[in-house]
């Protein structure tokens, strides 16, 4: 089992944190010691946030686990949603000539892919493989006839092709057009928002608006699609099963998320901020 990091915890007014890999275990749920220690950021007086590539519908069994409190960033950035009243606040959708574009290029980069569209309000798909990965019996269509939604974030998916592979090759045919990352390896799916819309610049928003810095952000993450925002915050942590691009490039490791590694650090920085004084440094064990 990995250490919980040694961190300046006493400087911490906000955490940010994954949902899929890093706090949730892999049966989807928040186990009852990772309840307990999201209660006690409160009673400390740090902020939570939810940073996921999930959409809002996906968010109702999260609230209910983490008691309708706060505030979640969803689909990579692009939409910032009110935990407490379960309702789309902020928006950053995709620019619907730039989205038809990627399309354009993505076709003849790689022929035999498929697209799908996330939207405010659902989800769609062109008719094949993403049918069945993403959603139970969605809406299908041609991309350029979903795109007539402005999209959130729009996602291609090849049969022959990983996740990783994808994203090399949009990073280097469309990132000029949108920022490209994927969220989970064993899906050959990569997913598109609107240029600068990430984790890290919603995140960024979010905290300039409550007099927040970086430095005093503390994140947690497990994918690529976290490296933005594990990079901008002030201290990052990245759960043993993470990715192999996240353990590198991240210092902090913690334990599996399916062994409460984001608890067993935030039980550190509660138990610092309760017994130090200010600008005092607590090490963890």
């Amino acid at each position: 089992m990995n250490p919980v990091p040694t961190i300046d915890y006493n400087r911490i007014r906000l955490v940010a944190t994954d949902l899929d890999g890093t706090l949730l275990r892999t049966d989807e749920t928040v186990s009852m010691r990772s309840r307990d220690a999201l209660a006690r950021l409160e009673t400390a007086r740090i902020d939570l946030v939810f940073v996921t590539a999930r959409p809002p519908r996906w968010m109702k069994p999260i609230a209910t686990m983490t008691g309708h409190s706060g505030v979640a960033i969803c689909a990579n950035g692009a939409v910032t949603y009110d935990m407490a009243a379960e309702r789309v606040i902020g928006l950053c959708p995709l620019p619907a000539d730039r989205a038809l574009e990627i399309v354009r290029r993505l076709r003849l980069a790689v022929p035999g892919g498929s697209f799908a569209v996330e939207t405010a309000e659902g989800f769609a798909c062109e008719p094949g493989p993403l049918e069945d990965e993403w959603e139970s019996d969605p809406p299908t269509a041609d991309v350029l006839v979903l795109l007539e939604t402005p999209a959130v974030k729009l996602l291609f998916g090849h049969p022959d092709r990983t996740a990783d592979d994808l994203l090399t090759v949009a990073g280097e045919v469309v990132g000029d057009l949108a920022e490209t990352t994927h969220s989970n390896p064993a899906r050959s799916v990569i997913e598109m928002s609107a240029l600068g819309v990430s984790k890290a610049t919603t995140l960024a928003r979010l905290c300039e608006s409550r007099g927040i810095a970086s430095a005093e952000v503390l994140a947690f993450g497990d994918m690529p699609n976290d490296l933005p925002m594990l990079t901008w915050a002030g201290a990052a942590v990245a759960v043993a099963n993470s990715h192999p691009q996240v353990l590198s490039a991240v210092s902090h490791h913690t334990a599996t998320n399916d062994d409460d590694g984001v608890a067993r650090v935030l039980e550190v920085l509660v138990a610092a901020r309760s017994v130090c004084p200010l600008g005092a440094e607590a090490a963890g064990p």
